[in-house]
Protein backbone atom coordinates (compact mmCIF):
# COMPACT_ATOMS: atom_id res chain seq x y z
CA UNK A 1 0.00 0.00 0.00
CA UNK A 2 1.13 3.49 -0.97
CA UNK A 3 2.25 5.84 1.79
CA UNK A 4 -0.42 8.22 2.80
CA UNK A 5 0.85 11.52 4.49
CA UNK A 6 -2.06 14.01 6.32
CA UNK A 7 -2.28 17.42 6.39
CA UNK A 8 -4.31 19.52 8.95
CA UNK A 9 -4.51 23.10 8.40
CA UNK A 10 -5.13 26.28 10.44
CA UNK A 11 -8.48 27.39 11.15
CA UNK A 12 -8.87 27.95 15.32
CA UNK A 13 -11.89 26.40 16.24
CA UNK A 14 -12.67 25.25 12.82
CA UNK A 15 -10.00 22.91 13.06
CA UNK A 16 -12.11 20.51 15.27
CA UNK A 17 -13.56 18.97 12.11
CA UNK A 18 -10.09 17.44 11.74
CA UNK A 19 -11.23 14.99 13.82
CA UNK A 20 -13.70 13.70 11.43
CA UNK A 21 -10.47 12.53 9.25
CA UNK A 22 -8.80 11.30 11.63
CA UNK A 23 -11.63 8.88 12.16
CA UNK A 24 -11.94 7.79 8.91
CA UNK A 25 -7.95 7.18 8.76
CA UNK A 26 -8.71 4.56 11.80
CA UNK A 27 -12.01 3.51 10.00
CA UNK A 28 -9.72 2.52 7.32
CA UNK A 29 -6.74 0.77 9.35
CA UNK A 30 -4.77 3.54 7.77
CA UNK A 31 -1.63 5.03 9.57
CA UNK A 32 0.08 8.37 7.94
CA UNK A 33 3.54 8.21 7.52
CA UNK A 34 4.00 11.77 8.28
CA UNK A 35 1.66 14.42 9.85
CA UNK A 36 2.10 18.22 8.49
CA UNK A 37 0.30 20.39 10.84
CA UNK A 38 -0.74 24.41 11.08
CA UNK A 39 -1.98 26.74 14.16
CA UNK A 40 -4.71 24.33 15.48
CA UNK A 41 -3.49 21.28 12.81
CA UNK A 42 -0.49 21.24 14.75
CA UNK A 43 -2.57 21.13 18.06
CA UNK A 44 -4.66 17.74 16.43
CA UNK A 45 -1.94 16.45 14.65
CA UNK A 46 0.14 16.22 17.88
CA UNK A 47 -2.09 14.33 19.50
CA UNK A 48 -2.44 12.06 16.76
CA UNK A 49 1.02 11.35 16.11
CA UNK A 50 1.43 10.40 20.06
CA UNK A 51 -0.86 7.20 19.49
CA UNK A 52 -4.48 8.83 20.16
CA UNK A 53 -7.15 8.00 17.98
CA UNK A 54 -9.55 10.10 16.13
CA UNK A 55 -12.25 8.75 19.10
CA UNK A 56 -10.21 9.92 21.81
CA UNK A 57 -9.30 12.79 20.60
CA UNK A 58 -12.96 13.64 19.88
CA UNK A 59 -13.98 12.62 23.40
CA UNK A 60 -10.95 14.68 25.19
CA UNK A 61 -11.88 17.94 22.82
CA UNK A 62 -16.22 17.60 24.21
CA UNK A 63 -14.68 16.41 27.56
CA UNK A 64 -12.59 20.11 27.65
CA UNK A 65 -14.69 22.41 25.85
CA UNK A 66 -18.32 21.07 26.21
CA UNK A 67 -17.98 22.57 29.67
CA UNK A 68 -18.05 25.91 30.02
CA UNK A 69 -16.98 25.99 33.70
CA UNK A 70 -14.16 23.68 32.58
CA UNK A 71 -12.56 26.21 30.31
CA UNK A 72 -13.03 28.89 32.72
CA UNK A 73 -11.79 26.80 35.45
CA UNK A 74 -8.45 26.32 33.31
CA UNK A 75 -8.14 30.15 31.76
CA UNK A 76 -8.40 30.77 35.55
CA UNK A 77 -5.72 29.27 36.30
CA UNK A 78 -3.05 30.60 34.04
CA UNK A 79 -4.14 34.40 35.25
CA UNK A 80 -0.77 35.96 36.01
CA UNK A 81 0.31 35.73 39.67
CA UNK A 82 0.80 39.96 39.54
CA UNK A 83 0.79 42.95 37.53
CA UNK A 84 4.60 42.84 36.69
CA UNK A 85 4.53 39.36 35.28
CA UNK A 86 1.90 41.24 32.78
CA UNK A 87 3.96 43.06 31.43
CA UNK A 88 6.93 42.07 28.81
CA UNK A 89 10.09 44.39 28.57
CA UNK A 90 9.18 48.26 27.29
CA UNK A 91 5.81 46.95 26.19
CA UNK A 92 2.14 46.13 27.81
CA UNK A 93 0.82 42.90 27.21
CA UNK A 94 -2.19 43.10 29.14
CA UNK A 95 -5.11 40.96 27.11
CA UNK A 96 -2.40 38.59 25.09
CA UNK A 97 -2.12 35.12 26.96
CA UNK A 98 1.08 33.44 26.99
CA UNK A 99 0.55 30.37 24.71
CA UNK A 100 2.75 27.60 26.17
CA UNK A 101 0.93 28.12 29.63
CA UNK A 102 -2.42 27.53 27.56
CA UNK A 103 -1.15 24.61 25.40
CA UNK A 104 0.30 22.92 28.55
CA UNK A 105 -3.57 24.00 30.10
CA UNK A 106 -5.07 22.50 27.54
CA UNK A 107 -3.46 19.78 25.88
CA UNK A 108 -3.65 15.76 26.69
CA UNK A 109 -1.23 14.58 29.31
CA UNK A 110 -0.43 11.79 26.68
CA UNK A 111 1.94 14.15 24.33
CA UNK A 112 5.38 13.87 25.05
CA UNK A 113 7.81 16.76 25.55
CA UNK A 114 9.84 16.24 22.17
CA UNK A 115 9.44 15.24 18.97
CA UNK A 116 11.66 11.96 19.08
CA UNK A 117 9.12 10.51 21.14
CA UNK A 118 5.93 10.50 18.85
CA UNK A 119 5.04 7.23 17.07
CA UNK A 120 4.41 9.69 14.06
CA UNK A 121 6.85 11.81 12.16
CA UNK A 122 5.44 15.76 12.96
CA UNK A 123 5.78 18.65 10.42
CA UNK A 124 4.50 22.07 12.34
CA UNK A 125 4.84 24.99 10.43
CA UNK A 126 5.47 28.53 12.27
CA UNK A 127 5.64 32.07 10.93
CA UNK A 128 9.02 34.07 11.44
CA UNK A 129 7.50 37.64 12.85
CA UNK A 130 10.36 39.75 11.53
CA UNK A 131 11.34 38.38 7.98
CA UNK A 132 7.81 36.51 7.04
CA UNK A 133 9.20 33.54 6.23
CA UNK A 134 7.86 29.96 7.15
CA UNK A 135 9.97 28.00 10.01
CA UNK A 136 9.14 24.38 10.18
CA UNK A 137 9.55 22.59 13.20
CA UNK A 138 9.94 18.45 13.71
CA UNK A 139 12.89 18.01 16.07
CA UNK A 140 13.17 19.24 19.70
CA UNK A 141 10.60 21.10 22.52
CA UNK A 142 7.02 19.74 21.18
CA UNK A 143 4.92 22.17 23.43
CA UNK A 144 7.10 25.62 22.36
CA UNK A 145 6.95 24.56 18.67
CA UNK A 146 2.79 24.03 18.94
CA UNK A 147 2.80 26.90 20.89
CA UNK A 148 4.62 29.24 18.33
CA UNK A 149 2.36 27.19 15.31
CA UNK A 150 -1.01 28.63 17.28
CA UNK A 151 0.12 31.68 18.75
CA UNK A 152 -2.61 33.95 17.04
CA UNK A 153 -1.20 37.33 17.08
CA UNK A 154 -3.34 39.30 19.44
CA UNK A 155 -4.37 36.64 21.65
CA UNK A 156 -1.39 35.43 22.45
CA UNK A 157 2.38 36.98 22.80
CA UNK A 158 4.27 35.73 20.56
CA UNK A 159 6.83 32.57 20.49
CA UNK A 160 10.88 32.58 20.79
CA UNK A 161 12.63 29.62 18.97
CA UNK A 162 16.01 29.68 18.19
CA UNK A 163 16.21 33.19 19.35
CA UNK A 164 13.39 34.03 16.21
CA UNK A 165 10.14 35.70 17.32
CA UNK A 166 7.45 33.34 15.98
CA UNK A 167 3.50 33.94 15.68
CA UNK A 168 1.15 31.77 14.10
CA UNK A 169 1.81 28.99 11.36
CA UNK A 170 -1.11 29.63 9.31
CA UNK A 171 -0.10 33.23 8.55
CA UNK A 172 3.03 31.77 6.19
CA UNK A 173 1.42 28.70 5.50
CA UNK A 174 -2.35 27.49 6.55
CA UNK A 175 -2.39 24.12 4.46
CA UNK A 176 1.01 22.47 4.05
CA UNK A 177 0.80 20.24 1.67
CA UNK A 178 3.98 21.53 -0.26
CA UNK A 179 5.96 19.99 2.99
CA UNK A 180 4.98 15.96 2.48
CA UNK A 181 4.75 15.75 -1.08
CA UNK A 182 6.78 12.99 -2.64
CA UNK A 183 7.01 10.20 -5.34
CA UNK A 184 4.44 7.48 -5.16
CA UNK A 185 3.09 8.86 -1.61
CA UNK A 186 -0.62 9.89 -1.57
CA UNK A 187 -1.53 13.40 0.00
CA UNK A 188 -4.74 14.00 2.23
CA UNK A 189 -5.13 17.72 3.29
CA UNK A 190 -7.83 19.53 5.59
CA UNK A 191 -8.49 23.05 4.36
CA UNK A 192 -10.64 24.69 7.70
CA UNK A 193 -9.59 28.28 6.96
CA UNK A 194 -13.26 29.35 5.58
CA UNK A 195 -14.31 32.75 4.66
CA UNK A 196 -15.55 35.48 6.76
CA UNK A 197 -19.32 34.84 7.86
CA UNK A 198 -22.00 36.47 6.12
CA UNK A 199 -24.23 38.75 7.57
CA UNK A 200 -25.13 40.92 4.44
CA UNK A 201 -23.81 44.51 5.23
CA UNK A 202 -23.37 44.61 8.74
CA UNK A 203 -20.60 46.25 9.71
CA UNK A 204 -17.96 43.60 11.51
CA UNK A 205 -16.51 44.29 14.78
CA UNK A 206 -13.28 44.80 15.22
CA UNK A 207 -12.14 41.27 15.96
CA UNK A 208 -14.22 39.74 13.30
CA UNK A 209 -12.62 41.92 10.82
CA UNK A 210 -8.92 41.21 12.37
CA UNK A 211 -9.46 37.58 11.97
CA UNK A 212 -11.83 37.75 8.52
CA UNK A 213 -8.59 39.57 6.86
CA UNK A 214 -6.10 36.92 8.18
CA UNK A 215 -8.85 34.51 6.56
CA UNK A 216 -8.91 35.67 3.30
CA UNK A 217 -5.05 36.04 3.42
CA UNK A 218 -4.71 32.63 4.25
CA UNK A 219 -7.42 31.69 1.70
CA UNK A 220 -5.02 33.06 -1.20
CA UNK A 221 -2.12 32.11 -0.01
CA UNK A 222 -3.14 28.35 -0.36
CA UNK A 223 -5.35 29.11 -3.68
CA UNK A 224 -1.83 30.28 -4.95
CA UNK A 225 -0.31 26.83 -3.85
CA UNK A 226 -2.74 24.84 -5.49
CA UNK A 227 -1.80 26.27 -8.86
CA UNK A 228 1.66 25.04 -8.22
CA UNK A 229 0.97 21.66 -5.89
CA UNK A 230 -2.10 20.39 -5.36
CA UNK A 231 -2.67 17.76 -2.58
CA UNK A 232 -4.34 14.11 -4.09
CA UNK A 233 -7.09 14.29 -1.79
CA UNK A 234 -8.55 17.98 -0.41
CA UNK A 235 -11.11 18.46 1.82
CA UNK A 236 -13.14 21.98 2.88
CA UNK A 237 -15.62 20.85 6.08
CA UNK A 238 -18.02 22.99 6.08
CA UNK A 239 -17.13 25.66 9.21
CA UNK A 240 -17.90 29.29 7.85
CA UNK A 241 -20.62 29.83 10.12
CA UNK A 242 -18.22 29.13 12.89
CA UNK A 243 -15.90 31.56 14.29
CA UNK A 244 -11.73 30.73 15.27
CA UNK A 245 -12.22 31.63 18.83
CA UNK A 246 -15.54 29.43 18.93
CA UNK A 247 -14.23 26.54 20.77
CA UNK A 248 -17.00 26.28 23.60
CA UNK A 249 -18.89 25.91 20.77
CA UNK A 250 -17.06 22.32 19.89
CA UNK A 251 -20.07 19.67 20.04
CA UNK A 252 -21.82 21.94 17.61
CA UNK A 253 -19.08 22.17 15.64
CA UNK A 254 -17.93 18.43 15.36
CA UNK A 255 -21.79 17.59 14.53
CA UNK A 256 -22.57 19.85 11.88
CA UNK A 257 -19.48 19.01 9.92
CA UNK A 258 -20.19 14.87 10.51
CA UNK A 259 -20.12 14.58 6.96
CA UNK A 260 -16.99 15.04 6.52
CA UNK A 261 -15.81 11.56 8.09
CA UNK A 262 -17.79 9.88 4.93
CA UNK A 263 -16.31 11.91 2.73
CA UNK A 264 -12.83 11.90 4.10
CA UNK A 265 -13.22 7.65 3.97
CA UNK A 266 -14.51 7.30 0.38
CA UNK A 267 -12.05 9.90 -0.66
CA UNK A 268 -8.96 7.85 0.77
CA UNK A 269 -10.23 4.32 -0.45
CA UNK A 270 -10.69 5.42 -3.96
CA UNK A 271 -7.04 6.59 -3.93
CA UNK A 272 -5.75 3.95 -1.78
CA UNK A 273 -7.90 1.47 -4.48
CA UNK A 274 -6.12 2.99 -7.47
CA UNK A 275 -2.58 3.04 -6.46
Amino acid sequence: MKEVALVLGAGGARGLSHIHVLEAFDDLGVRPCVIAGSSIGSVIGAGYAAGMSGAEIRDYALSTFGKRAEVMSRLWRLRPESIVSMISGRDSRFGEFNAQKVMRAFLPARLPATFEELSIPLKVTATDFYSGTLTVLESGDLIAAIAASAAIPVIFRPEVIDERIHVDGGLANPVAFDLVAGSGRIVVAVDVVGLPRHRGRKMPSRFDAAFGVSQLMMRNITQMKLKFCEPDLLIRPPIDEFRVLDFLRAEEIIEKTKGVRQEAREGLEKLLAAS
